[in-house]
């Protein structure tokens, strides 16, 4: 996985927690991604790499894939599993649609 693979990956788990509104306590685990994000971004400075014109992109991806990517960035930061069962339960109604 390159580095923007990496970013593209981020923002897309950003957006997917950011879409369970069932989870109380998302604000938490949305913070310590947005951290992620902004110490991402201070360590790999890509002159040729546009941020907001990729995390835009991100934004517009379908929700599936957004969901896909909070798991394994979920997973990498041991967030609480109950967001977790959220997000694996809502990506098999997406599933059935």
């Amino acid at each position: 996985m390159n580095l923007e693979d990496q970013f593209r990956l981020y923002v897309g788990a950003y957006y997917g927690v950011l879409e369970m509104d069932e989870y109380d306590l998302k604000v938490y685990v949305l913070q310590n991604i947005e951290k992620i994000i902004r110490d991402f971004i201070k360590t790999y400075s890509l002159s040729s790499f546009s941020y907001q014109k990729e995390a835009e992109m991100v934004e517009k991806l379908p929700l599936k894939r957004k969901l896909q990517d909070s798991l394994i960035v979920l997973n990498q930061i041991n967030a609480p599993l109950e967001l977790t069962l959220l997000i694996r339960k809502r990506l098999k109604e997406l599933e059935k649609i």
